[in-house]
């Protein structure tokens, strides 16, 4: 493109060469300029007469900014309904594991006194803010979301304590004596006999079970082994603290597998069946003590040794 300018008859005309480049470049200044003009209109004028209450501009900026400001509204409420939903929702859930956690805690043996301090206690006053959610705003809902946060806490709290009941009945379990020494019929029971060496009537403090020498002994619950001496009527012998005063022996054993101080699982092989001691032939004599009384194994251990009589 060429720009020719002339300055009078007699002059000669000065030619321009212009590209497209180049006349795109000016047509995007110009624009540039255009609508720093316009800004600068748009904050001089329009809100200038906004706050001066100018008849027609005021009018017309009044009505853009009620739009804008109807929008956000709509935007807000829609949001608000939709959190006060959600929050309704989670209420429910809570509630349904607040029926839940009253049964777990029945079922893991949990006292009332104990969640006394966790619970709210029924009777005397009552009070504090209505949460309403038919017409929410920021304010009840940050109120309802307290609630729901304390609430949850407070459920949070009771099945910690469940699960601590339930773990400790479950380390008790483990600590009680009722798995068998060994599979096997048994050849005496507990109560009063005849003594194999002096013919007489005395009180047999445990169970026997018959079995080959090298039979392996399990351990009938978990504990620590406390003595492994060997002793002149039970001969090699094993003895495990369960807790609560409760004691288990292993007696007339071939081989011990095991030494005092060890931890050790239900059902772990402690030693072999064997006949040291005062005994007449292989076997393993378990015996169950309670605060160092024997008491009768078949109390303990499953219900198919229940009715073995002494022999």
């Amino acid at each position: 493109m060429q720009i020719m300018l002339t300055r009078s008859h007699a002059a000669s005309p000065q030619v321009f060469q212009v590209s497209r480049w180049q006349l795109g470049g000016v047509l995007a200044a110009v624009l540039v300029v255009l609508l720093m003009l316009s800004g600068t209109v748009y904050h001089f004028v329009f809100l200038q007469a906004a706050r001066e209450g100018w008849p027609v501009v005021s009018q017309i900026v009044k009505l853009v900014v009620r739009d804008e400001i109807a929008q956000r509204d709509r935007f807000m409420r829609e949001n608000l309904d939709a959190m006060a939903q959600r929050i309704g929702e989670m209420k429910a859930k809570l509630i349904r594991l607040d029926a839940m956690s009253e049964r777990v805690l029945g079922l893991a043996g949990v006292k009332a006194e104990e969640t006394k301090g966790l619970r709210k206690i029924d009777g005397g006053g009552k009070g504090g803010p209505l949460v309403s959610l038919d017409r929410p705003d920021l304010a009840s809902l940050g109120a309802a979301l307290d609630v729901l946060e304390e609430s949850a806490s407070q459920q949070d709290d009771l099945f910690t304590l469940a699960q601590s009941h339930l773990l400790e009945q479950r380390l008790q379990s483990l600590m009680i004596p009722n798995t068998l020494p060994l599979d096997g019929p048994i050849g005496s029971g507990f109560g009063f006999r005849l003594d194999p060496f002096t013919g007489r009537s005395a009180l047999h403090t445990g169970l026997d079970f018959p079995a080959d020498v090298g039979t392996p002994v399990r351990a009938a619950a978990g504990g620590m082994v406390i003595s492994t001496e060997p002793h002149p009527a039970y001969g090699q012998l094993i003895e495990l603290d369960h807790g609560n005063g409760l004691v288990t022996r292993y007696a007339h054993l071939s081989k011990i597998l095991v030494k005092t101080g060890d931890l050790v699982k239900r059902g772990q092989y402690v030693g072999q069946v064997g006949s040291t001691g005062r005994s007449t032939g292989p076997h393993l004599h378990f015996e169950v003590l309670v605060d160092s009384a024997p008491h009768n194994p078949a109390r303990f251990l499953k219900a198919e040794t229940s009715a073995v009589p002494p022999r």
